[in-house]
């Protein structure tokens, strides 16, 4: 049964052919065809964070392909510990033919996948967010076509979104660095995983942001306390005052970059609103994708 938790689980041929198919579904999308691929199934979501994207992206991708949606909290599940997490997971996934999670516990999704007799999406977790990284190529590849040309430069902290991008780029051979702070990089662990998984991939990491984009081909930031870092915002907010996206950073870098950004956006700190608004923003472009990769997603998950 093929699950996605993480990057990891897609060989270089699955990932293409969820690309494939999400670019596919897309454009037949916009000549108002809306093809029927998954007639009758049910998508249950399973959210312990809030969601405006996910949420809705993977509801109506499935509405599209023909099937429907079920949202549980993890309390209407049961997930704060009314009951085991294995029994939740069978019964969920007999009533399932998908599960979306999103959760702070990148393990949670792990387990759930290991008893789950339905394929499992991880939405979001603390460590990865796959379905992010596939709509952020998927963009990537609409706006310049092949990967290996490509220059991503993420500014900001090396945290679940980065480190599924730092993936995708392995995986398709494109160049990416991390422009953080000191103490905010990647993790030893996660860098060992990188140079096991993909050793003629190399990573950059920078600490001056003006360095880092001088030959970007997209600029990417993320807010820099994502939830259940709130406590931490206020010295977050000191540490990467110099890591803001603005004007005068996209003008280290060439004229023909991009911005990207997963939101939600904390406009006036890691990015300001001549930026997310400027003619080189695409971030509402990577929004709408979220959709069309969640039905390219679905799609090959559950067809044959």
């Amino acid at each position: 049964m093929k699950h996605l938790t993480s990057l990891l689980d897609l060989s270089a041929d699955d990932l293409s052919a969820v690309l494939s198919t999400a670019a596919d579904l897309k454009a037949r999308f916009l000549r108002g065809e809306r093809p029927q691929l998954c007639p009758g199934r049910v998508l249950v979501q399973l959210f312990e964070k809030p969601s405006l994207r996910t949420r809705n992206s993977f509801e109506a991708a499935m509405i599209h392909l023909g099937g429907s949606g079920i949202f549980l909290s993890t309390q209407e599940a049961g997930l704060n510990g009314r009951e085991s997490l294995a029994d939740i997971a069978r019964v969920i996934s007999s009533f399932a033919d998908l599960i979306t999670m999103r959760t702070f516990s990148q393990q949670l999704i792990e387990d759930f996948a290991e008893v789950s007799s339905c394929p499992i999406v991880n939405g979001l977790s603390d460590y990865r967010h796959p379905c992010q990284a596939l709509t952020d190529l998927l963009t990537i590849q609409e706006l310049r076509g092949s990967f290996p040309d490509q220059h991503l430069v993420f500014v900001g902290d090396g945290n679940n979104v980065s480190m599924s991008l730092a993936l995708a780029a392995a995986m398709t051979g494109m160049k990416m660095t991390l422009a953080a702070p000191v103490g905010f990089e990647f993790t030893e662990e996660f860098l060992q995983l990188l140079q096991q998984q993909f050793p003629q991939h190399q990573i950059s990491v920078c600490h001056d942001p003006h360095t880092a984009v001088k030959d970007a081909s997209f600029v990417y930031t993320d807010v820099w306390a994502s939830m259940g870092q709130e406590d931490d915002a206020e010295r977050r907010k000191q540490a990467f005052a110099d890591f803001q996206v603005n004007e005068a950073l996209m003008a280290s870098a060439p004229a023909d970059v991009l911005f990207m950004h997963d939101l939600p956006a904390k406009r006036g700190l890691e990015v300001t609103d001549g930026v997310m608004d400027g003619a080189a923003s695409v971030v509402f472009q990577q929004a709408e994708n979220r959709m069309h990769l969640a039905r390219g997603l679905f799609a090959w998950l559950l067809q044959p």
